[in-house]
């Protein structure tokens, strides 16, 4: 079984992200919780006082569980963010670091 759990078929162009310093193979169209879930991520932030795992939830942007680092941005919604080729993508302790 591959580790990759998205549909084959017809597909965006292959890019590349750097998910918490780890290259992350995605495709154009995709956003950044679908390519974390394909690739087995789960967790995109801990909670600010006790630190516990939050992931994706709603996947429609209401919900503001998946919020993560982008591109050194902190609380971008990962269900409402489409790839890029180069982005870089942290997962968020607490409220994140500050602008």
């Amino acid at each position: 079984m591959s580790d990759d759990l998205r549909l084959a078929g017809i597909r965006g162009r292959r890019i590349s992200l750097i998910v918490d310093g780890r290259p992350v193979t995605a495709f154009e169209g995709e956003t950044v919780a679908g390519v974390l879930l394909a690739t087995g991520r789960i967790t995109s932030r801990r909670t600010p006082v006790r630190e516990e795992p939050r992931g994706y939830y709603c996947g429609m942007g209401q919900c503001w569980d998946c919020v993560l680092i982008v591109d050194g941005r902190p609380n971008q919604r990962a269900c409402m963010t489409p790839v890029a080729d180069g982005m870089r993508v942290e997962t968020q302790a607490g409220y994140g670091p500050p602008p």
